[in-house]
């Protein structure tokens, strides 16, 4: 072993003997990820691609590597639908839920905040790569405008005082004749 320098605290060389060593182990890592899509002709069917970015941190880091395997997961699922059923909400239920729930569910353990831009990533490309031309055969209703929906309750309202008053006005003219 070679002579050690004196230094003036013994300290200092175990610290950096010891960040050495996380370094070399890898318990201390010196580089954060971050997503983004890919861009090109294939993109819309990619899934996004995971990019070194120095600026993000560690709990950054953790859900972008944890996002990608439920990324992964939700694509092997969906590899078990066929084209027909893709549409189908009884049959994508499962695998979507499952993705959102793994997107949710790790952000909250790492404390990390849902929804969050990594998550809507993941869910925009899902439905981009797979449910891109699921339309709706029957047309959804929805609730009619403020305006005409008071005048389908008022309208009502104000037609019994009336009505009461004119059966009451009719009978009591039935009764003199």
């Amino acid at each position: 072993m070679a002579p050690r320098a004196h230094t003036s605290s013994g300290r200092l060389s175990q610290g950096l003997l010891l960040l050495w060593v996380l370094l070399r182990t890898g318990l201390c890592h010196t580089e954060a990820v971050t997503v983004n899509f890919r861009t090109g002709q294939d993109a819309g069917t990619s899934p996004p691609m995971v990019m070194p970015n120095r600026t993000v941190h560690p709990i950054e880091r953790n859900y972008t590597i944890i996002t990608q395997k439920c990324w992964d997961y939700f694509v092997d699922l969906m590899s078990h639908v066929t084209t027909s059923e893709l549409c189908e909400w009884k049959i994508i239920s499962r695998p979507y839920s499952e993705l959102q729930d793994c997107l949710e569910s790790w952000a909250e353990r790492l404390n990390y905040g849902y929804p969050n831009a990594l998550a809507e990533q993941y869910i925009f490309q899902s439905h981009h790569r797979y449910f891109h031309n699921c339309t709706l055969e029957h047309p959804v209703y929805f609730d009619p405008p403020e305006d005409v929906l008071l005048a389908m309750i008022i309208a009502p309202i104000c037609l019994i005082p009336f009505l009461v008053t004119l059966v009451i006005w009719r009978s009591k003219d039935s009764k003199a004749q």
